[in-house]
């Protein structure tokens, strides 16, 4: 009987996993043509208390680009701006959240900056005018998109704040959605403008590195 009742046993602990992955939300961020958007964030709107981030969050230099593109991090995290690069970069921001400068160096910087307060950091390198980054500063959990414009959605979320860094509003602005469908993946629009090519410090004013 034991027997019998065994296989029976591991197909319904099979079907239940397999309704658990189906039942899970899938959200894809996508631009006005359907296409898919890489490194857009989803901030969840939850009332759950957020663990405190202790550790320092790497914002790298490689190949003459910033590493990763999109960062995510809490306020009060502090951020590392390591330079992976054999040329010295000049790292500065403009932004309201936290302007900073670190002058044109190599290797890591003694100290990490410490990022206070929510809002968007734009980063820029004044030798390298092509190097463009960007720092999400939040205090609700953060999701990223990948290749496919693609995040797995927790249970329990129903409301989401999308940006994007291309997006034609304001860099500052967020587009709150609802999430009211159960499907298993949910499309979200965002409009994008995508930025023309910057000329470097040594293309205007030759090699300088």
């Amino acid at each position: 009987m034991l027997a019998f009742l065994l296989p029976q046993f591991w197909l319904l602990l099979l079907c239940a996993l397999t309704s658990r992955v189906v039942a899970a939300t899938q959200l894809r961020i996508v631009d006005e043509n359907g296409m898919s958007l890489q490194h857009a964030v989803v901030e969840l709107q939850s009332s759950a208390a957020q663990p405190i981030a202790n550790n320092i969050a790497i914002m790298d230099q490689l190949d003459k680009a910033f590493v990763p593109f999109v960062l995510a991090i809490q306020p009060g995290q502090e951020v590392n701006f390591p330079n992976s690069d054999d040329i010295r970069h000049h790292v500065y921001s403009f932004s309201q959240t936290k302007p900073f400068e670190l002058k044109l160096y190599s290797g890591t910087p003694n100290q990490p900056l410490m990022f206070e307060k929510a809002g968007i950091v734009v980063l820029g390198c004044n030798i390298h005018d092509s190097m463009v980054g960007y720092i999400y500063v939040a205090e609700q959990p953060v999701l990223i998109t990948d290749a496919q414009g693609l995040v797995n959605l927790p249970d329990n979320i129903d409301t989401v704040m999308v940006w994007h860094p291309y997006q034609t509003k304001d860099i500052d602005k967020k587009q709150t959605v609802q999430i009211e469908s159960k499907d298993s993946q949910i499309s979200i629009t965002i409009e994008i403008t995508t930025p023309a090519p910057r000329n470097t410090f040594g293309a205007r004013f030759g090699q300088h590195e």
